[in-house]
């Protein structure tokens, strides 16, 4: 077993080094490309139609509100990532690993878009009513792909089992650290909440997400901003280390290894492609539930998820373990601890604790019901909505045996059924990107100008 666990880790890491990163960065290059740059000449327009109508009525069809349908995409994105992730690549790759995930963010806002206004144009109503959407439907509808439709879902909905036991893992570890809750009752509460929520539905989950994704990212925004305050005259070295480090090397010091040009961009483009999803194809899913007249009009609510997850949440977690020096005493071995460090001299070791625990409990708490949502919706695509109940009690069994740490072997497949979905997905948005241009074509040529307007 240990050495068959091996060879699915050898294979793994090698998918996600060059191959995932050539398809995921080549394929946003062609489309920003051939949307002709319309995330830099329409950046105004964009914050206007999301971050100016957070609160606003939207037209159309649909089951959630705009702001609904991306807070719960948000959910799946916004996790223990942007707290732990971001100090791993300045551990591994030096402070010039964030002008890299900068870059490939604003790139990856081009695939970003394209997914979710894919998923919009090619959505249906199933036997309940609800819209639904997503990767598996644009490429059976736009392409004729049913066999790479239906392998894409199945994949998803069990890489799914492998991702519910690891977020559980790590949010039972987190608390037992921190407040010496056991295991199984952190597994039981977070399943007992997870249950709440998604016996509801989409309508529920994204009545929840709308209330508790903005409070949970402005409590950990706020806490993380004090901290920088605390720091303020590091800022500008802070800044200066980035923009210098992205193209030159920088040596060991304290508990910094050192770094080269070639780490900083591994670790940069990996943060900023796994930070977000871009071209992981989830976000549509939740995104094809919105009400809206027009798919470009959700696809700038895409371009809003890569701004809030990437650009602001990643980037204020690295301001804060740049200005604190936490990233030259801590060895990457511990750089997960690194933005607790740095809260401990403005909160107290105490407080900082109970912030970042918190934080990460709501995090995995939103990922894991958003997830589970999306293997549902997989189940019901490929066998209805009746299986698709099925296949919430062996996610919401997952949760718990994850929780203790049972059935680790299948975490390896984590990662290599990821790139099941991942590879499919990026194909078919390519092979997609004509109708994406028409449809956002249209947009600028028809309601960009009575837009304007308003």
């Amino acid at each position: 077993m240990e050495g068959f666990t091996k060879f699915i880790a050898d294979i793994s890491n090698f998918i996600w080094g060059i191959p995932i990163m050539a398809i995921l960065i080549g394929g946003g290059i062609i489309l920003t490309l051939r949307l002709g740059f319309f995330q830099f000449r329409y950046f105004p327009h964009i914050i206007k139609q999301t971050f100016g109508k957070i609160f606003s009525k939207s037209e159309g069809n649909g089951t959630l509100t705009p702001f609904q349908a991306t807070t719960s995409a948000l959910a799946s994105t916004m996790g223990a990532a942007n707290i732990v992730g971001v100090p791993v690549a300045i551990a591994l790759g030096g402070p010039g690993a964030i002008f890299w995930m900068w870059l490939v963010a604003l790139i990856g806002i081009g695939t970003k878009y394209s997914e979710v206004v894919l998923g919009m144009h090619y959505r249906e109503k199933n036997e309940l009513g609800e819209y639904v959407g997503g990767p598996m439907y644009y490429i059976r509808k736009g392409l004729g792909w049913k066999k790479v439709a239906s392998f894409l879902a199945f994949a998803l909905m069990i890489e799914i089992v492998a991702s519910t036991m690891v977020q559980s893992n790590s949010i039972a570890t987190t608390m037992k650290g921190s407040f010496g809750l056991s295991p199984i009752v952190t597994g039981i509460l977070v399943a007992l909440l997870v249950v709440l929520v998604t016996y509801g539905g989409i309508k529920t989950i994204g009545k929840v997400s709308e209330k508790l994704i903005p409070v949970m990212v402005v409590i950990y925004l706020v806490a993380a901003l004090v901290v920088i305050v605390a720091n303020i005259k590091e800022l500008p070295t802070a800044f200066g280390l980035i923009f210098e480090h992205a193209f030159r090397p920088l040596s060991a010091a304290g508990g910094f290894a050192g770094a080269g040009v070639a780490a900083a961009i591994r670790w940069g483009l990996a943060r900023g492609l796994y930070s977000n999803e871009a071209g992981m194809g989830t976000a549509p899913i939740a995104h094809s539930a919105a009400i809206t007249n027009h798919p470009a009009k959700q696809g700038f609510w895409g371009v809003f998820e890569v701004i809030v997850d990437t650009l602001v949440v990643c980037t204020i977690t690295a301001l804060v373990v740049l200005t604190s020096g936490v990233w030259k005493t801590i060895s990457p071995d511990d750089a997960s601890s690194m933005v607790t460090e740095a809260f401990v001299p403005v909160f107290g070791s105490s407080l900082a604790g109970t912030i970042v625990s918190a934080t990460l409990f709501l995090f995995v708490i939103t990922t894991v019901v958003v997830i589970i949502f999306y293997g549902e919706k997989q189940a019901e695509f490929l066998f209805g909505t009746a299986f698709s109940k099925v296949m919430r009690f062996i996610y919401i069994g997952a949760i718990i045996v994850g929780a203790v740490g049972g059935l680790q072997f299948i975490w390896q497949f984590l990662d290599l059924l990821l790139a099941l979905v991942v590879i499919p997905n990026v194909i078919a948005v390519l092979f997609l990107s004509g109708k994406v241009k028409e449809i956002t074509n249209d947009y600028f040529t028809n309601l960009y100008p009575i837009e304007r307007k308003k």
